[in-house]
C-alpha cells in the first residue's frame, strides 16, 4: 500500500489507543495530564461550535474534534524520522474534505429535509432560483477542492522547504523549519475544525 495511506491507518490506531487509554483511566477526583489534555482540547471544539453554530453545536463537537485531532496527527507524523507526513499528499486531504463535505450535507438534510436542503439552495428569491441553484450547487462543491488543497499546498510546500533548508544549512535550518511545520500543522488543523464548522452552520440554519 502507498506510504501516505499506511501513515494514515497508524494515526487511526494512534487515536484508537488513545481513546481506549482514556476511557481506562478517566477519573473525575485524580484526573491525569492526559485526561486534562483532552478536556482542554474538547472545551475548546465546544467553545468554537458555539460561536459558529449556535444553539444546538455540542452534538458537532465529536465530529468536529475527531478531524481536527486527525488532521494535526498526520501533520505532525513527517517531524519523526523516517514517517511521512500523510497530508502531504492530495489523497489523503481530498479523503478528509469528503468526509466533510458528506458530514455537513447529511446534516443539512436531516436538519431541513431533502427538499427543505434543496429549497436552501435556491436563494431567497423564486424568479431567479434557476439561475442561483446550479451557481450553489457549484459552490457548494467548489469547497472540496478548497479544503483539500489547502491543506495539501501547506504541508507539500512546508516539508518541501523543510528538506530544501536543512541540506543548504544543516546547523540550524533543521531545527527553525521543524518549528515551522509544527506551527503550520496546528493552524492547518484549526482551519480544517473552523470551515467544516462554517458549513454546518450554514447547512442547518434557519434563515438563508
Amino acid at each position: 500500500i502507498p506510504n501516505y495511506i499506511a501513515m494514515e491507518i497508524l494515526v487511526l490506531l494512534v487515536i484508537v489507543v488513545g481513546a481506549l487509554v482514556l476511557r481506562r483511566r478517566l477519573s473525575v477526583e485524580q484526573p491525569g495530564k492526559f485526561q486534562h489534555l483532552m478536556e482542554v482540547f474538547v472545551e475548546f471544539v465546544q467553545g468554537l461550535a458555539e460561536e459558529i453554530i449556535g444553539h444546538g453545536s455540542r452534538r458537532y463537537v465529536a465530529m468536529l474534534g475527531t478531524l481536527g485531532i486527525f488532521v494535526v496527527l498526520c501533520n505532525v507524523l513527517g517531524l519523526i524520522p523516517t514517517f511521512e507526513t500523510p497530508t502531504g499528499h492530495i489523497q489523503a486531504t481530498l479523503g478528509c474534505a469528503v468526509a466533510a463535505f458528506l458530514y455537513y450535507n447529511y446534516q443539512g438534510v436531516r436538519h431541513h429535509g431533502v427538499l427543505g436542503y434543496l429549497k436552501h439552495f435556491c436563494g431567497p428569491m423564486l424568479l431567479i432560483a434557476p439561475l442561483i441553484f446550479p451557481v450553489e450547487i457549484i459552490s457548494n462543491v467548489f469547497r472540496l477542492l478548497s479544503l483539500s488543497v489547502r491543506l495539501y499546498a501547506n504541508m507539500f510546500v512546508g516539508e518541501l522547504l523543510e528538506h530544501v533548508f536543512s541540506g543548504l544549512v544543516p546547523i540550524l535550518a533543521p531545527a527553525l523549519m521543524m518549528g515551522l511545520h509544527l506551527f503550520v500543522s496546528f493552524i492547518q488543523a484549526y482551519i480544517f475544525m473552523l470551515l467544516p464548522a462554517v458549513y454546518i452552520s450554514m447547512a442547518v440554519a434557519e434563515e438563508h
